[in-house]
């Protein structure tokens, strides 16, 4: 019945970068110590809630030792220790020779397949403890050796980092507080001087260096390589969940991140062939920003940009570069020229494990587990409400943080210049008309749905698809609702169906890309979602389209949640229906059949699980058919948030308003409408 529409995979990003635009467009450089110092502790304190906040209290190190190698000038320790409670790291620590204390560098490493192993990161380790730093390289969490399965060379980013943001973690922040412990356990050692500590690593080895570098006030000598560009032009590609800051844009730049180093040392070092977000170009707007702040505290020359004819990479130019930093920076010693790479032989990668082959103790925690974990200590305090009253204030707070802190709140709502077009000879002598509504929910972006109006029809039922959009109007419910009378709206949301962004799909994620940029803009594209749907209910009645019949929203796999979300914060909306829609954002392993979009950062924390937002929506109808699992299976118990959302629909006297189903059956849902 739809046509489809014309190609729109370009309007999205143009928006997403004119927003992020808009909204550092008056960053300025401070002006004095004290203005910074000002800025300093403000940017330090929203760098942190992003990331979810670092635990109060450190918990022991419990530091062991499972190995060692001996070689020429130098040693191999493998060493594990406890980061978080139950969280352990794995690392390699490379001891020279001689008498210590020994000043110590930090070595992340990146997203080369072998972590800590690899020998591109081996070589700058072997290195700088040839020139006699003690080096501490980590394996980063759910990388190397702390990946879900354990063989090396897992990828930690996509669905599987995307596990933390609905229980309000970010990879980016685990990884600045997991750096931290790194930094406690080489101060722990007799053998380091604790007053003398690098970091360096490259690409997302580049990124943690910048941020613990940024963070932590321990680290005298700072390198990242490979990394630096600016939040802008993150924009303009597909980066590593483990690099996402959610809503950094909203309040800070990354030059500003830089300058939180200062007056320390920090070497940007950037290779001319690397891709546009890593390029000297985007690197060097950064650091000019960055350039007062060091000014300001009479160290202009404890910033410097280092440049490389290279591709994506940390060479042995790169190698050399960082070992004369550290050493002026660390030692004293020389002026920072580059020194010679010494002679050196890198091991068999299993050779440097803490746990080779299948060694790994069961139990070991992996990021979708710890995630699980925190989701669940979360849950366990939000038990069903008692009494009513109770109930209503809980739910106004619930319904304020949807909006506000997890959505991203909404912009003002502006002109919506909608257009009701109806397709030639679409009126039948049953008066049911066809057509096709334009409307802008906010401006920069233009919505569209199909509509197939019945003048005597039960209802009017939005149908959402995030895949087919517009087109979504024939699939099997929606043509079960017209052939029963309903009133059929298909939308086609943003950045979806003919809208999807280029290149969007990564792994397990079909929406990798627009979801992550909207997530640096601080708004989330479950929140732009139900934005779209609110504002489609203002189309529809400014255009006199459903003459005020009761409105259902049905969503269709992860479109359940825009329409929980659309009904719990529209009164309008009368019922609430989820097909095969994710039950739960708990999950032990990484998301299945899922989009990353409704990965909204502090969901859980902030508001609760599924089932309380369909809490939220009582004594209002929700159908909720087929739900599934993180990991795509179905869903075949109702789950702890459910009970809760139960007890809701019981307190509100709507218990028969609440159905939980396995049947799916386009004709039997409607009957349960």
């Amino acid at each position: 019945m739809a046509d489809a529409p014309a190609d729109r995979s370009a309007t999205f990003p143009e928006f997403v970068r004119e927003y992020a635009r808009a909204r550092r467009a008056d960053d300025k450089p401070p002006a004095t110590l004290a203005d910074w110092d000002m800025q300093r502790q403000l940017l330090s304190r929203k760098l942190i809630a992003a990331w979810g906040g670092f635990p109060l209290e450190k918990c022991p190190l419990d530091p062991k030792v499972l190995g060692e190698l001996k070689r020429e000038g130098y040693r191999v320790e493998k060493v594990v220790f406890q980061t978080r409670p139950g969280v352990f790291m794995t690392a390699n620590a490379y001891i020279p020779d001689g008498k210590g204390p020994f000043p110590a560098i930090l070595q992340v490493h990146g997203h080369w397949k072998g972590a800590k192993q690899d020998p591109v990161v081996q070589s700058r380790c072997i290195g700088a403890a040839k020139h006699g730093f003690f080096v501490l390289c980590v394996d980063a969490f759910g990388a190397g050796e702390r990946g879900i399965s354990k063989n090396l060379g897992e990828y930690h980013g996509e669905m599987v980092g995307a596990t933390l943001f609905p229980v309000g973690l970010a990879l980016s922040g685990l990884q600045v507080y997991e750096n931290m412990r790194a930094i406690d356990y080489i101060q722990s050692r007799p053998d380091v001087d604790g007053t003398k500590i690098g970091v360096t690593g490259a690409s997302g080895g580049g990124n943690q260096t910048m941020y613990i570098g940024a963070m932590d006030e321990r680290l005298s000598a700072v390198v990242p390589v490979c990394s630096v560009g600016n939040y802008q032009v993150y924009l303009k590609a597909a980066c590593c969940m483990c690099e996402v800051v959610p809503g950094a844009l909203g309040f800070t730049e990354e030059a500003a991140v830089l300058a939180l180093v200062a007056p320390r040392a920090l070497m940007v070092v950037s290779a001319t062939k690397d891709a546009i977000q890593f390029s000297v170009a985007e690197a060097q707007k950064s650091i000019t920003a960055a350039q007062p702040v060091f000014k300001l505290y009479g160290k202009p020359d404890n910033l410097k940009h280092a440049l490389f004819e290279s591709p994506h990479d940390y060479n042995r130019d790169m190698r050399e570069a960082m070992y004369g930093w550290m050493t002026l920076h660390l030692k004293g010693q020389g002026d920072g020229s580059p020194l010679a790479d010494p002679k050196m032989t890198t091991e068999n990668p299993e050779d440097l494990r803490c746990y080779p082959g299948e060694s790994r103790p069961e139990g070991y925690m992996t990021v979708p587990q710890f995630a699980a974990a925190v989701g669940r200590g979360i849950l366990a305090n939000r038990t069903a409400p008692e009494y009513g009253e109770k109930w209503e204030a809980e739910s106004l707070g619930m319904r304020h943080a949807l909006e506000r802190d997890v959505l991203g709140g909404f912009p003002k709502r502006g002109d919506l210049k909608a257009s009701l077009a109806a397709a030639a000879e679409s009126k039948n002598a049953d008066g049911r008309t066809a057509g096709t509504l334009t409307y802008q929910p906010e401006a920069g972006i233009t919505g569209t749905a199909t509509l197939d109006l019945q003048a005597k029809s039960p209802g009017v039922a939005i149908v959402l698809d995030l895949d087919k959009g517009a087109t979504a109007i024939d699939d099997p419910l929606a043509k079960q609702l017209r052939s029963s009378g309903w009133s059929v709206v298909a939308p086609e949301l943003r950045g979806t169906a003919t809208a999807s962004v280029k290149g969007d799909v990564i792994g397990r994620a079909p929406d990798h890309n627009s979801a992550e940029w909207s997530m640096w803009l601080g708004r989330p594209l479950l929140g732009q979602w139900t934005l779209d749907v609110l504002r489609l209910l203002d189309a529809l009645a400014e255009t006199k389209s459903t003459e005020g019949k009761p409105v259902t929203v049905v969503g269709i796999g992860p479109a359940g949640l825009v329409a929980l979300c659309a009904a719990a914060l529209d009164k309008r909306i009368a019922q609430a229906v989820c097909v095969k829609t994710l039950a739960t954002y708990i999950t032990e392993s990484p998301y299945v059949g899922q989009r990353m979009g409704i990965l909204a950062p502090h969901i859980v924390k902030k508001v609760g699980d599924v089932g309380h937002l369909a809490a939220l929506v009582a004594p209002r109808k929700v159908v909720f058919a087929g739900g599934v699992n993180g990991d795509g299976t179905p869903s075949e118990k109702v789950t702890p948030s459910f009970r809760v959302a139960e007890a809701v629909f019981k307190l509100q006297k709507a218990q028969r308003a609440l159905t939980l189903t396995n049947d799916t059956d386009p004709a039997r849902l409607i009957e349960m409408l």
